[in-house]
């Protein structure tokens, strides 16, 4: 055999640096990395739509059958922080192949559970590699695309990132009604053996960074910090928002997320670089994506609830009037990629926002007679916004650090991302909630205990009046909260226009992989 012969295998695994530290051809990598970034992110929007029917098979309360989201999202907040740590020790392509591995295997698992515990259990230990495929795939993509490409390869990155959501309730209502709840799961394998396989062929070796001991107070502090705060804005609602459960966790999350602060500008290795808090586009980004993803979220979470609450609709035909935006999702997350290269990112999040916000506005017009047809197109014309803005913003924020503090930005944005949807939808909902709880009672306030005018309606009128009123209400609370969503989202417009302009132009980098 001939040494060219020998050296083929290696040719398909190592390919070519560009003076920028991009690979020549990195659209085959990419989409290995858009693989194991859609299969994590579709994982957790479709189980929703099979909360009830495993609550139907292994019974349990409401709040016991909450803990399926409720501990992926718990085990989420601890495992992202120790990501960059993860990648250096060992080594991000390895990572990322043990990991999909290791989200197969837990997928399997949670597929043959036999009770709620033991599903709970599988759930945990499914949050770990997919907790850690988001993170680290976002800074496998900084080191393999050349900077002046970043924006087509986090358009088409962005496919992923914001179609898998919307796509999860249609898909995860399909298998539910016409197959089984298990299918949701067994779907994961079959997936991440084709990305096993492609990532083994074509990703690049990346070459390993020095590495230090673990920073175990660092992680103690934030894991705490983490749980404590997701937990008690999940569970928040259930308890009391001044119960002493609720701000205990509160209080104990705000001190141990402080106590990691100290201890990380105190140590010389610390588990996350607090150093990109001192780049304001960084700092920027993060708040622009906030607001984008509370924004996101509340439309794919309510939007699905009003149909089904009020207007009636079943979990698949709901999950199918959503699934437009999906579609012009993946239309225009590769577009705005391009235009983020030609013009970067401040015009694109601008107009975005601005979209968005008018499409959200349109929202608050929502009635108890509202067409499956308007919400399509309000959706629809969201969708054109978040396109335009969300990789846009994303990619500038992490194009703004400095290539040494790319790990470490990618752990906090994935963490931040999180938290925003988390506490942003628990706010959001405590404030319908209330809000409902209010009005129901301020209008069956004004109705006298003895009107002879309702007397001559019966007990099925007054039933019929109580559900039509209830129903009003509902409705009320759900366009206060798109009101407010708008408004967030003007904010965030303002927000953008200090983002940078124009395109970035190519820089030296550290090669990314090594011979």
């Amino acid at each position: 055999m001939t040494a060219a012969a020998q050296q083929a295998p290696a040719a398909r695994r190592v390919a070519t640096v560009t003076s920028d530290g991009g690979l020549t051809h990195w659209l085959g990598p990419l989409l290995v990395l858009i693989v194991g970034m859609f299969m994590t992110v579709l994982d957790t929007s479709i189980i929703n739509v099979a909360v009830p029917t495993i609550q139907t098979e292994f019974g349990g309360s409401t709040a016991d059958i909450a803990w399926i989201a409720t501990a992926y999202s718990l085990v989420l907040g601890v495992i992202v922080p120790t990501t960059a740590w993860l990648g250096d020790r060992i080594g991000l392509g390895k990572l990322y192949t043990w990991s999909l591995v290791g989200f197969a295997a837990a997928s399997a698992l949670c597929g043959v559970s036999w009770s709620l515990g033991s599903l709970i259990a599988f759930r945990v230990l499914q949050a770990i590699p997919g907790g850690i495929l988001p993170a680290i795939t976002m800074t496998m993509l900084y080191r393999i695309v050349p900077k002046d490409r970043l924006g087509s390869a986090m358009g088409l990155y962005g496919i992923g990132v914001i179609a898998a959501p919307a796509l999860g309730p249609t898909l995860g209502g399909y298998l539910v009604e016409f197959v089984g709840w298990r299918l949701i799961f067994y779907i994961n394998i079959p997936v991440a053996v084709v990305g096993v396989l492609l990532a083994l062929w074509m990703l690049p070796k990346f070459a390993q960074q020095p590495t230090y001991r673990f920073d175990v107070l660092g992680f103690v502090t934030v894991a705490t910090g983490m749980v404590c705060l997701l937990l008690a804005f999940s569970e928040g609602a259930s308890w009391g928002w001044t119960s002493m459960p609720t701000l205990g966790l509160i209080i104990v999350s705000v001190l141990s997320l402080a106590l990691f602060v100290v201890i990380e500008l105190d140590t010389e290795h610390p588990l996350l670089n607090l150093d990109v808090f001192r780049n304001w586009p960084f700092v920027n980004s993060l708040l622009v994506m906030s607001v984008l993803m509370v924004g996101m979220f509340a439309t794919l979470f309510y939007i699905p609830t009003f149909l089904q609450s009020v207007l009636g609709l079943p979990a698949v035909q709901a999950g199918l009037v959503v699934m437009p935006q999906a579609l012009v999702t993946a239309v225009m997350a590769p577009l705005s990629g391009r235009l983020y290269d030609r013009f970067g990112p401040r015009w694109l999040v601008f107009g975005g926002l601005l979209i968005s916000a008018y499409a959200t506005h349109l929202m608050t017009g929502l009635t108890i007679n509202t067409s499956t047809g308007q919400i399509i197109g309000w959706t629809c014309l969201r969708a054109v916004g978040v396109g335009l803005a969300m990789m846009s913003v994303q990619g500038s924020g992490l194009a703004a650090l400095d290539h040494t503090l790319t790990t470490s930005g990618t752990a906090i944005n994935n963490v931040v991302q999180r938290v925003a949807s988390g506490l942003g939808l628990a706010a959001l909902s405590a404030l319908m909630v209330g809000q409902q709880a209010q009005l129901l009672a301020d209008r069956f306030a004004l109705i006298p205990g003895h009107d002879p005018q309702l007397a001559h309606l019966g007990l099925l009128g007054l039933y019929q009046l109580a559900q039509t009123t209830t129903l009003e209400v509902t409705v009320t609370a759900f366009t206060n909260m798109f009101e407010i969503t708008t408004w967030l989202t003007v904010v965030a417009a303002i927000l953008a226009l200090f983002l940078r302009s124009g395109a970035l132009p190519s820089a030296s980098a550290p090669p990314a992989m090594m011979d």
